[in-house]
């Protein structure tokens, strides 16, 4: 748009002539031109659309596989080798059969290779996520009859108050046994949570995970991880000892544990220790040496082959009672619809579910995106990792996520595409048809060690916490409560306490910002914090306020205390006294402050007047005002009243567009442009000198009068 022709200097300086704001479409016409856009059809708009939802059928098209195919080949290799140990381990997590793990891993990778818009993330199977699926799996057990502490099929058998046949026939579990009504469960939930994260895609809610910030997720991931490992402690001691559920379940748990370490399994706790040793030891040596392994070594794997194959020879299951894995079957299992019933049982555990693993996920995107200099799409992902939820819960699988460790693998191996997860979805394929019966003997003690390893970043955060305070104490505090509220109450009480607590501090960072007088810095036109920097000039007889922060109904009263306190005068009171003293005044400076007659004869005698209070000026530096409501809006009305009864003028200065323009849709302008150029001013120095000006033009006046 042309600016007015009367943009020309003026008086020998350059005069901003405000350009006249576009016309806007009504609310309804853009809902009306958004409902014709999207219902009109064509071929290109059908494969526009196509290409959205899938992206694949664009960048498949741009493959390179010169460049591209031996980098995704090899990933996609140690990625499938490094999924079988951890589909198997993270089943005990979700208290499901090692089966439904590798169902899992198989039909996620599928489905985001098609739909997903990250070039790296690993989508599967997520420690966080398979904790969550089995609190809620182990809830339900109980609810219908079954002992989730027990191996055996069925409903327990003993003296509980609870009427197992009449609990099974309630549910519809008279032909379901206990391993059928966990996957039911764990089906159910992951339907809902997947349909939530469709929903929030097609409504483009991908901001939503924004909300949840990195100390939130940190603290999360460090509290997750400290129940994980409580509920592991029990597979690499061999004891058996209830599942806790609900308040304080950590706590209980460890007495429990306590209660029954002179139980412990001798050759459990051998295998163990053996076991966490080679895990860690090799860990830290592959940590220590990744520059030059050019491909991670397959530790997990090389243990379970080790582990599976002594304890074959050893009959250790037979010979000293340490529990194993047992019959993982081949194949797929038919397709089956999650139960109704359940879904409405686990509605709002869902919720905790779905907002988790799109927070997860969307920011691990992100960040490899952003590190590898392309872009993702938020929604898309929702929608990719919703789908990755929906459809493979019809077919026995559960709750999926991005997972960090195994997409910094794929990243280290030279994956380009996620043409990789292809190749991964093929090796977790010829393991469910062909070698899944080849891990009956692997000890469970084994699959907890591989979890329990694999919680080393996680637990690793808290040496962030003392660096994490001295940035931000705020997000410290953050970090600390949701940790602590994950382990001393339960995960989904910990992410709410997260969220409560982010939004208490991004309150309270609004609430109390940093305010200050600012001065010159020597003879340029910049000004900056009296208190901070040394040698600046104060202009004479002008006050220059800088708030650091919104304006609005939670913070008025601290920017009213704060300029008053930095000022010396609380200009509130001493016009409520003047206008006690002289009723007449105050109605002359209410007509006064209306924005429309700021050059009268009584602000003229007011200016002419020595200032009482050392300044007869007033200037707000708005830079780093972000908005204004209404309680704001009424506070700068009444603000600037009662600095004229006091007279002493109010400018402002570097408004942005939204604040300037709430302040003229508010009438703190008036309707004249005159009278807004001379209370707004484009920077702090031209209000200064605007200040000075005024008083020496209405003196010069006066003097010749």
């Amino acid at each position: 748009m042309d600016a007015s022709p009367e943009s020309q200097q003026k008086s020998g300086a350059l005069v901003l002539v405000r350009r006249q704001p576009p016309v806007t479409q009504s609310l309804l016409g853009r809902l009306k031109a958004r409902l014709k856009q999207s219902c009109t059809c064509s071929v290109p708009c059908a494969q526009a659309l196509v290409q959205d939802l899938f992206p694949a059928v664009h960048w498949l098209r741009q493959y390179r596989p010169r460049e591209y195919l031996a980098g995704d080949i090899m990933s996609g290799l140690v990625i499938g080798i490094i999924l079988v140990p951890q589909a198997i381990a993270y089943s005990l997590l979700a208290g499901l059969q090692p089966i439904y793990s590798l169902y899992t891993s198989f039909f996620a990778n599928l489905i985001y290779f098609l739909m997903g818009t990250s070039r790296h993330v690993n989508v599967g199977i997520f420690s966080l996520l398979c904790l969550m699926v089995g609190q809620v799996v182990d809830r339900e057990l109980q609810m219908a009859g079954f002992d989730p502490s027990q191996d055996a099929l069925g409903p327990r058998d003993n003296d509980s108050t609870l009427n197992n046949s009449a609990t099974t026939l309630a549910l519809g579990l008279q032909d379901c046994g206990k391993d059928c009504h966990a996957i039911r469960t764990a089906t159910a939930l992951t339907l809902v949570a997947g349909f939530y994260q469709v929903l929030m895609g097609v409504f483009q809610l991908g901001f939503v995970s924004t909300y949840l910030s990195q100390p939130l997720l940190d603290g999360f991931a460090m509290g997750a991880s400290v129940t994980i490992l409580t509920s592991q402690v029990k597979h690499l001691l061999g004891v058996k000892i209830p599942r806790h559920q609900g308040l304080g379940m950590v706590i209980r748990t460890w007495l429990s544990l306590l209660q029954s370490v002179g139980q412990a399994n001798v050759c459990d706790v051998v295998t163990s220790t053996v076991g966490l040793a080679v895990l860690l030891a090799a860990k830290e040596l592959s940590d220590r040496y990744r520059h030059r392994l050019k491909v991670p070594v397959p530790t997990e794997l090389l243990v379970i082959v080790v582990a599976t194959l002594v304890s074959h020879f050893g009959q250790l299951h037979t010979r000293f009672g340490s529990s194993v894995a047992g019959n993982i079957s081949t194949g797929f299992v038919a397709p089956r619809v999650p139960d109704p019933t359940l879904m409405w049982r686990v509605a709002l555990d869902a919720v905790s579910l779905a907002l988790v693993g799109s927070a997860f996920s969307i920011s691990l995107a992100e960040m490899f995106a952003r590190s590898h200099g392309y872009s993702v799409r938020a929604n898309q992902e929702l929608l990719a990792v919703g789908c990755c939820n929906v459809l493979p819960a019809f077919f026995h699988c559960f709750a999926t996520s991005a997972a960090l460790s195994k997409t910094l693998v794929k990243i280290t191996t030279g994956c380009q595409t996620q043409l990789s997860s292809v190749v991964s979805a093929a090796v977790v394929l010829l393991v469910l048809l062909v070698l899944a019966p080849l891990f009956h003997d692997l000890q469970r003690c084994v699959l907890a060690c591989i979890i329990v390893v694999s919680l080393r970043g996680a637990l690793r955060k808290v040496k962030d916490l003392p660096q994490l305070w001295r940035l931000s104490p705020a997000d410290a505090l953050v970090w600390v409560a949701t940790a602590a509220t994950c382990i001393l109450v339960s995960t989904e009480a910990g992410l709410l306490a997260g969220v409560v607590f982010s939004l208490l501090s991004l309150a309270g960072r609004t609430q109390r910002p940093r305010a200050a007088l600012l001065a010159r810095i020597g003879d340029s036109n910049f000004y900056e914090d009296a208190t901070e920097f040394e040698g600046l000039l104060p202009p004479p007889e002008v006050r220059v306020f800088r708030f650091t922060g919104p304006l609005y109904y939670a913070n008025k009263d601290f920017f009213l205390r704060s300029l008053y306190s930095l000022t010396g005068l609380d200009a509130g009171r001493s016009a409520a006294r003047k206008r006690e003293q002289n009723p007449e005044a105050g109605i002359n400076d209410k007509n006064l402050v209306d924005g429309k007659d700021l050059g009268s004869a009584s602000s003229r005698a007011r200016l002419m007047v020595p200032p009482a209070f050392g300044f007869h000026t007033v200037v707000i530096d708005c830079s780093p005002l972000l908005f204004l409501d209404v309680t704001g809006m009424a506070t700068l009305r009444d603000l600037r009243r009662d600095y004229g009864a006091l007279g002493i003028t109010l400018l402002l200065a570097c408004c942005s567009p939204s604040v300037r323009d709430t302040l003229r849709r508010g009438g703190f302008l008036g309707e004249d442009q005159g009278a807004e150029d001379e209370q707004l001013f484009p920077s702090v120095h031209n209000a200064v000198e605007a200040a000075h000006a005024l008083r020496e033009d209405l003196i010069a006046a006066d003097s010749a009068l």
